[in-house]
């Protein structure tokens, strides 16, 4: 087991490593930096300096050394920069561990890092809660059409399915924003658009937790097609074993056949859908967030693109490239929990 996480982990390092050399040499090829950040008022001077203290002025190999320098968690820093930078961390003489820096943005000047993660945990409360609807959901949905196998309940479940898969989750956006949130908004008391708090001058911040019924749930619909397929489809090939036979010949009842014994060995597409698909919402919750107003990464993410603010835009590729691969290799090591019949290597 030990062998097979450290082999993981070392593919995790160099998938990371690959998507460092990409985000860098993309986004430097974008504009001038210098001019970003001063806009175009700038005098020749001042962009000088600013191309000076970003390291502008050095070749493009010595850029990015410093660039790995700065994200990596384990570097060398100087007294100097480590305050100008406002590192946190060990450090013995100009080397140590500390937390990686991410530079700062162009417009606010603020720490990237800083603004990612008060916007990540917002993320990750709304990849979770899709993730919870699509799953509950659609289990019982697959369960339900596998034992209902062609009757219209088995097709009902298919064609929910089928169009869950091919409605972009954008449009499914839009229409539940307009009917839930605008049309029957007197009936539903949810809002168009709205985050996780709303902020009141008297009463401070207030909790707006309906905010995220229905971003939790157009996100949800097109993981919950894939989880209603695959459960269906291992279902139909699990109900036709010996040992689920067995099971009610020895006069086990049909819930418990069909819940612990059948589902359980079912379960190993499903999972390798869920953990993906709960990486890919991480990730891919740009447009469902921008859609409801909801301020995670994704909306950080295209408000910076819309101002040429690139540190924020490659630092959010980096967060969610990491926790894609953390969240896979929790993947592999929950399928010999759940079905212990799978060796690691």
């Amino acid at each position: 087991m030990l062998s097979f996480i450290t082999k993981k982990l070392l593919y995790g390092l160099l998938v990371l490593a690959g998507v460092v050399v990409i985000v860098f040499f993309l986004f430097q090829g974008f504009g001038d930096p210098a001019r970003l950040v001063l806009g175009q008022t700038g005098d020749k001077t001042t962009i000088q300096n600013i191309r000076k203290e970003l390291a502008l002025d050095q070749p493009k190999w010595k850029q990015f050394l410093l660039y790995v320098n700065d994200i990596s968690p384990i570097a060398i820093h100087s007294k100097e920069d480590r305050q100008q930078k406002q590192l946190s961390g060990i450090f013995i003489g100009n080397v140590g561990l500390k937390v990686p820096y991410l530079r700062r943005s162009y417009q606010t000047k603020k720490n990237v890092s800083e603004v990612l993660m008060d916007a990540l945990p917002r993320t990750i409360l709304l990849a979770t809660a899709a993730m919870l609807v699509a799953i509950v959901i659609g289990i019982l949905l697959g369960i339900l059409a596998a034992v209902k196998q062609n009757t219209w309940m088995d097709t009902g479940s298919i064609f929910a399915s089928v169009l869950g898969i091919s409605a972009p989750s954008f449009f499914m956006g839009i229409v539940l924003a307009y009917l839930f949130g605008f049309v029957l908004s007197g009936y539903t008391g949810l809002h168009l658009t709205g985050s996780l708090y709303d902020i009141d001058a008297f009463n401070g911040k207030e909790l707006q937790l309906r905010n995220l019924i229905l971003p939790a749930i157009t996100l949800g619909i097109r993981p919950m097609a894939i989880i209603t397929q695959l459960t269906r489809s291992s279902m139909l090939d699990v109900l036709d074993q010996d040992y689920i036979r067995t099971a009610y010949a020895k006069g086990l009842s049909k819930r418990t056949v069909i819940f612990k014994h059948a589902l359980r060995n079912a379960l190993n597409p499903v999972i390798t859908a869920i953990t993906g698909w709960f990486a890919e919402l991480l990730a891919g919750a740009f447009f469902v967030e921008y859609i409801f107003g909801w301020n995670g990464i994704g909306k950080i993410t295209v408000d910076a693109l819309e101002k040429l603010d690139f540190p924020i835009v490659m630092g959010s590729v980096l967060i969610t490239a990491t926790f894609f691969i953390i969240v896979n290799i929790l993947a592999d090591l929950l399928y010999g929990i759940v079905d212990p019949r799978i060796k690691k290597n």
